[in-house]
């Protein structure tokens, strides 16, 4: 440990990846808790805080000798908090909820025959908007499959709304935890 107390540009480069590893997992261990991966989030914060103490106990330790390591862990915190927020994104933990309205006509069938034939369970409900007859297609997702589904969608009728929600916990239902 005392390698980190030095000032030189491995200490420098050191302190800069375990700040953004820390940063990223800690960014990735929020989004995994408040989508129910608590086991997932737990495992995670035992790595992520070791990182911590290390990192930081550096940088604390010789903060007024060294204004390199302040600025080197400030850095390291903003790019740890976008690459975390990338990885989960690309990991997609958790499942979502995507809500279509369409107006009255048949290009919701040819929409509901694509997206079942894809495998997406999917529920069709009446509904009355603003200027008339409407239906709202209801489909829960795991959110990888999100870019796959709106594609379909999007290339069967250009005429409807798509909304796309977080769900934090489904029970019931198509979709196998």
């Amino acid at each position: 440990m005392d390698f980190l107390l030095g000032n030189s540009v491995w200490v420098y480069l050191l302190i800069f990846i375990g700040k953004i590893i820390e940063v990223s997992l800690a960014t990735l261990r929020i989004m995994l808790i408040n989508r129910g991966e608590r086991v997932k989030g737990s495992l995670i914060a035992l790595l992520e805080v070791t990182i911590w103490i290390m990192i930081t106990g550096s940088v604390l330790a010789s903060f007024s000798e060294d204004k390199i390591k302040i600025v080197i862990y400030i850095a390291a915190f903003a790019l740890g908090n976008y690459y975390g927020s990338w990885l989960e994104s690309k990991l997609a933990f958790g499942i979502s909820s995507i809500n279509v309205i369409f107006k009255e006509g048949k290009m919701i069938n040819v929409v509901l025959h694509r997206l079942r034939s894809a495998g997406y369970a999917v529920t069709v409900i009446d509904g009355h908007g603003k200027d008339g007859l409407r239906k709202l297609l209801i489909i829960h997702i795991k959110r990888k499959n999100i870019p796959m589904a709106v594609k379909i969608i999007s290339e069967t009728s250009q005429d409807c709304i798509i909304a796309v929600n977080d769900v934090k916990t489904i029970r019931g239902g198509y979709i196998k935890k």
